[in-house]
């Protein structure tokens, strides 16, 4: 039995579970309608969180960072999804995590340093570990995917030029359905510099911080503040909203994150209150439990929310 015969059929049982009804076999789709700012605050003023599903919500049989993986969550929830962007030797942009493909790929070593023709015929690893069938995907292939279905949050990898990608999402007329990632003030700047007119994601631990932006020449209009994954700050939460800066808050992690937390202590109600206390977009490793416990709250997008839809 080949070692990808498993996962396989666990994705292939995934896929069918939902295909017993009509309506679940209609993915969601989210619209921003060629501006992400207004679509945010549409989904702020209509009281709804946005989940960010956390390397594109990954599951048993479906690897983190695949094609695969945010398919068949579109098809559970609506949700935008959060990818890693790296790039080979030969300057191909890929969705992979690590540096190394130990972990999440059949091969070996690191990945910036071996070509796209060779990348392009490993085999993706679930978090268990099984080989699956599925391959890596470009970025390319991903923003094709994404297009009219949903938006993607990029995190570069310290292989991954800027330019190249920004160049990408432009030729693939996705300019208004991507949040790039910044780590630092200097990032956003050259982020800004380079995508005025892309959304930027930017680590704030309170509204001062986007005098600090502003001074750097980033306006008010082109953040998203990313608030940390451990402590939630109601009080900045709504210093931010003033500033009518859309709030990323992070659930996500290894160990004791507040997603293990919650599946540990039976509290997903929490993920509701997060949303209720200020936060507009919760980057989450548990998209379906967030969305499930934010649908019976609701604050979960429906047919009805700002160009959010199913087909």
């Amino acid at each position: 039995m080949k070692a990808f015969l498993l996962p396989t059929l666990i994705a292939a049982s995934l896929a069918a579970a939902p295909a017993a009804s009509q309506e679940a076999a209609r993915a969601w789709s989210l619209d921003t309608g060629g501006d992400f700012s207004a679509f945010l605050d549409c989904m702020e003023a209509q009281q709804r969180t946005i989940i960010s599903a956390h390397r594109g919500g990954p599951t048993p049989g479906l690897p983190e960072n695949s094609i695969e993986a945010m398919d068949a969550l579109l098809h559970a929830a609506p949700a935008i999804m959060e990818v890693d962007v790296a790039q080979s030797r030969d300057g191909v942009l890929f969705l992979l995590h690590d540096d190394r493909l130990d972990r999440t790929t059949s091969g070996t070593g690191v990945a910036a340093e071996r070509e796209w023709a060779d990348l392009a015929e490993l085999r993706l690893r679930d978090a268990a570990g099984w080989t699956t069938p599925y391959r890596i995907p470009t970025l390319e292939a991903a923003l094709a995917w994404a297009k009219g279905r949903t938006a993607l949050q990029i995190d570069f990898k310290r292989s991954t030029s800027y330019e190249d990608t920004i160049a990408l999402i432009r030729a693939q007329d996705m300019a208004d359905s991507v949040i790039l990632i910044a780590y630092s003030l200097d990032a956003a700047r050259r982020l800004h510099a380079l995508a005025p007119d892309m959304l930027i994601s930017l680590s704030m631990d309170d509204a001062s911080a986007l005098s600090e932006a502003a001074e750097a020449g980033i306006p008010t209009e082109s953040i998203v503040a990313f608030t940390g994954t451990r402590l939630p700050r109601p009080d900045v939460y709504a210093s931010l909203d003033e500033a009518d800066v859309e709030v990323i808050f992070g659930t996500l992690g290894r160990g004791n994150s507040i997603d293990n937390r919650i599946a540990d202590f039976g509290m997903d109600e929490r993920y509701a209150e997060l949303g209720e206390a200020g936060v507009d977009i919760i980057a989450t490793d548990r998209p379906r439990a967030a969305a499930a416990a934010l649908q019976e709250a609701g604050r979960l997008a429906d047919e009805t929310t700002c160009g959010v839809a199913r087909r």
